[in-house]
Order: structure tokens, then C-alpha cells, then sequence
């Protein structure tokens, strides 16, 4: 009897100790573990080489900082409206920041606004808009990006020249930009003559049609410069299919595939060149500290580069023109 007293505190000694582990486990299941911060990524467009590569580098920035993302598009760069709407339902679905490309400089600003008044923060990637509520802007300097075409169509048509100028859509901001630089540029050789001027919008058999048919009509043209991807590949084909890429100097913007296999067979000189890989790293990394609250840089220059026959095989170029072969 007096042994089985003894082992009356010992049993209850072990009970105690079992429930609290029980307790602890339970308590320990039930506590939420934190959770990563979302980041919605607007981009102008799903489609292209230039946008893959965008979202490729906003994925890399995803993992290195332990964050997740949603990526949402129009399939279309003109379609203004569908991305309205697209950051709308971004803002919606309440992240902790947005990262945007934007399709038109002013008509995206009140989206923008909205999104800050309900304390998200916006980082703008590639376009700008027209909102002092967005926290950053990353991206080239377009004025730059046409100075710097307009330096190489001088040095490959002369300072007497006839050019044509293949655009993408009126009023939009890096058009404008784009073209801005480029026409000041021409403005310091006065023998040079800007004979037509086109928007092909983001349809590449436009470009193709709207350059045979200012070839048709002037055709003693020099040079062309194209200010978008679109345009470019598609004032390309029509000077190829012409057989003109003997005559005519093609000053191209990105560097698609189709660019590079152009470029290597002739028919285009050259093309000015952003780091699409670090808008979209850069534009997750920044959108990640302004959702901590930290303060981020309001623009971030991410460079440009003209590309020819001649430097497109130096290493670092080939970095920039694959940026994901090792």
C-alpha cells in the first residue's frame, strides 16, 4: 500500500508533463508563422523577349528576398484600358507593394493615387506616370536612348541625309522621349531631312506595310530609325524583303533574337539597348524595401548601350544581350 502511494505523485508528476507538452504542441500548431510579402507586378505587355526578360529579373529579386509575386498583363502595349483594369484588381487583392510598367504616362496616375491612399506603395518600371505617389522609377533615360540613335544613324548615313522615323503610338511618354532626343539630335546637321514620320502601334505588319510605303514613295530614303521592338522587327523584314539593307541604314530599339539575326546578317546596324534584367530585378528590390518603409531612391538610371556588328561579341555586351547563359 505504501508503495503504491509513492507512485501516486510520480504518475501525477508524468500526466503534468505530458499535458503541457500536449499543451505546448498544440499551441505551437496553432501559431501562425509569418508570411511573405506579395508583390503584384503590372507589366505592359505578356509578350515579347523584352517582358520575359523583365519578369525573369523581378523572379530572381523574388527569391533572393523571400517575397512572392503575381504577374499581371495585357496582351497588348496599346490596350490602355485592360491595364487600368489589371492594376486595379492588383490594388484589390491588397499586397504589400506593386511593381508597374505603365502603358500610358497620365491615364494609369489615378490608379496610382488610389493605390497609395490605401498605403500601398508603386514602383514604376521601364514608363513612368504621371503621379508624385509613386515611390521610384527605374528605368533608361529615353531622351538619352534617341540622342544616342540619332549618333548612329549620323555616323552610318552622313550628316546628308533623308530619314523616316518608324514610331510606335502618339503621346506615348517613352515615344516621346525617344523622340525627342533623336530629332534634337538631327537638329545640330541641318542637310538632314526627316522626309516621314509613322506610328506602327505594336503590330509588326503595320511597320512592315508603313515602310514599303514611305520606301515607295521616297525612294532615295538613307535611314530609318524604329523606336520600338515592334517596329523595328517590322521595318526590318520590309527592308529585307526589298532587298534595300544595302542602301538603306536601320537604327533599331531592344534586342530580340529576331534583332540579333538581323543584325549579324546585315540588315540592321544598329540597336540602342536597355537592361531589361535589372528594371525587373531592380523594380522587386526597391518595391520590397518601400513596403518595409524604407526610403528608396526616386530614380534609378539602369543605362544604355548601342549595339553593332562590331561590339556585340565583347563579354560584357553578351551579357547584356543574355543575361541568363553562364
Amino acid at each position: 500500500m505504501e508503495k503504491t502511494l509513492k507512485l501516486v505523485p510520480l504518475a501525477l508528476a508524468i500526466l503534468v508533463a505530458v499535458f503541457s507538452m500536449s499543451s505546448c504542441m498544440r499551441e505551437s500548431e496553432t501559431t501562425p508563422t509569418a508570411q511573405k510579402k506579395h508583390l503584384e507586378v503590372v507589366l505592359r505587355s505578356q509578350n515579347g523577349d523584352y517582358w520575359k526578360t523583365v519578369k525573369m529579373g523581378a523572379e530572381v529579386a523574388a527569391k533572393e528576398f523571400d517575397v512572392t509575386l503575381d504577374f499581371r498583363a495585357p496582351d497588348d502595349e496599346a490596350d490602355v484600358k485592360g491595364q487600368i483594369a489589371l492594376l486595379e484588381q492588383s490594388i484589390q487583392s491588397g499586397p504589400d507593394a506593386i511593381v508597374l510598367a505603365a502603358n500610358d504616362y497620365r491615364d494609369l496616375s489615378n490608379a496610382v493615387d488610389s493605390a497609395a491612399e490605401q498605403g500601398i506603395p508603386v514602383v514604376t518600371i521601364d514608363s513612368e506616370v504621371e503621379s508624385r505617389k509613386a515611390k521610384s522609377f527605374i528605368g533608361a533615360n529615353n531622351y538619352e536612348a534617341g540622342q544616342m540613335a540619332g549618333q548612329q544613324l549620323i555616323k552610318l548615313a552622313g550628316t546628308k541625309a533623308n530619314i523616316a522615323i518608324v514610331s510606335f503610338k502618339q503621346g506615348e511618354r517613352n515615344t516621346e522621349l525617344r523622340e525627342q532626343g533623336l530629332l534634337d539630335e538631327i537638329l545640330k546637321f541641318p542637310s538632314i531631312q526627316v522626309i516621314a514620320k509613322v506610328y506602327s502601334l505594336t503590330d509588326q505588319g503595320t511597320a512592315d506595310q508603313l515602310t514599303q510605303n514611305i520606301i515607295e514613295k521616297y525612294p532615295y530614303l538613307d535611314g530609318i530609325v524604329a523606336l520600338n521592338e515592334t517596329s523595328s522587327i517590322g521595318v526590318a523584314d520590309a527592308i529585307q524583303r526589298m532587298n534595300l539593307q544595302d542602301k538603306v541604314k536601320i537604327i533599331t530599339f531592344d534586342s530580340t533574337s529576331e534583332e540579333l539575326e538581323l543584325l549579324q546578317e546585315g540588315v540592321i546596324q544598329a540597336t540602342i539597348i536597355q537592361n531589361p534584367f535589372s528594371i525587373g530585378y531592380l523594380g522587386v528590390k526597391n518595391a520590397v524595401e518601400a513596403s518595409y518603409g524604407k526610403k528608396v531612391p526616386n530614380r534609378v538610371d539602369t543605362g544604355i548601350k548601342a549595339i553593332d556588328l562590331g561590339n556585340m561579341f565583347w563579354s560584357d555586351n553578351q551579357k547584356l544581350l543574355f543575361p541568363f547563359i553562364k
